[in-house]
């Protein structure tokens, strides 16, 4: 049996953004490719200073965003 305009009773709508697994896994990983330039160059103390925690935080997001559903 058919639903009205020709839509499946199967097709879920598409998740937002930021819930997504593709993507943000994207993001994590580049989150964790700044922090990782940021400890290695040698001219600003500041980005020195935060590219620990740039790297954790990019770490722990890629950690949560990998158990989201695909």
């Amino acid at each position: 049996m058919t639903e009205p305009f020709g839509i499946s009773p199967t097709v879920r709508p598409k998740r937002p953004f930021f819930l997504r697994r593709g993507p943000m896994e994207n993001i994590a990983t580049v989150v964790i490719a700044v922090g990782f330039l940021m400890l290695f160059q040698p001219f600003l103390l500041v980005l020195y200073t935060y590219s620990l925690i740039t790297l954790l935080v990019g770490t722990a997001m890629f950690i949560i965003v990998s158990k989201f559903p695909e």
